[in-house]
């Protein structure tokens, strides 16, 4: 039997918060991907590049793994009834189901997040009591059958992570090994608390719009 995974696309969505756990889950044992978006029409990413869906909301399969992925979209995205509501209705009856960065804003805006504990980008935990879920540090949260990841890179750490739950760790190591996932990164900027000074504050004003924008989004819909 194959084993359904469905990913959520949208309009302004991060490429990396896809392609990186894609290319992971890919690889499961009788994994059957797809990227689903709702026309299934081609989706500009936040990099000025088009993803092509494999399928749309109405054709898509129901999910044994379904996983939104985050991006600046998701402030327009949480106020879309049909991404919603697709999100939802998969979500009744998916095994597994996740995020990357703010992408849980969109599972939390159709219900899937409630009582439960998440993680986010840093950027936006602040925001998760939004959506009825609770911040937990952490670049991988695992609530249960939710499993949520941090910003953008934290999308491979989320889907090695998810693999083992599915497959057991060897599958996974086998899976990082194919990759060379041995992360060495240049500088140790990649969280406020190890960034200088200087570097948050050069980033901090487009945050802070950024997070005024979803906190609007959040506050038009009804969240379920």
């Amino acid at each position: 039997m194959t084993f359904s995974v469905v990913f959520v696309v949208f309009p302004g969505v991060t490429q990396l918060d896809l392609t990186a756990p894609a290319h992971v889950l890919a690889r499961l044992p009788d994994a059957d991907l797809r990227v689903v978006s709702e026309t299934g029409a081609a989706v500009a990413t936040d990099c000025g590049f088009s993803i092509l869906p494999t399928t749309s909301f109405g054709s898509a399969p129901q999910a044994d793994l379904l996983c939104v992925p985050g991006g600046g979209g998701v402030a327009d995205a949480v106020a879309d009834g049909a991404i919603i509501a697709f999100l939802s209705q998969q979500g009744q009856s998916a095994r597994i189901i996740t995020s990357v960065c703010t992408g849980a804003f969109l599972l939390g805006a159709a219900g899937l997040l409630q009582g439960r504990k998440a993680t986010t980008h840093w950027a936006y935990t602040d925001l998760l009591p939004m959506v009825g879920a609770r911040h937990e540090p952490g670049r991988v949260v695992v609530d249960g059958p939710v499993i949520t990841g941090g910003g953008v890179t934290a999308g491979l750490d989320f889907g090695l992570t998810v693999a083992a739950e599915v497959a057991g760790p060897e599958t996974a190591q086998a899976i990082q090994l194919g990759m060379e996932y041995d992360p060495a990164p240049p500088f140790r900027s990649g969280r406020p608390e190890q960034a200088p000074q200087a570097v948050r504050d050069r980033i901090a004003p487009w945050y802070d719009r950024a997070r005024a924008r979803l906190r609007a989004g959040l506050e038009g819909p009804t969240i379920t």
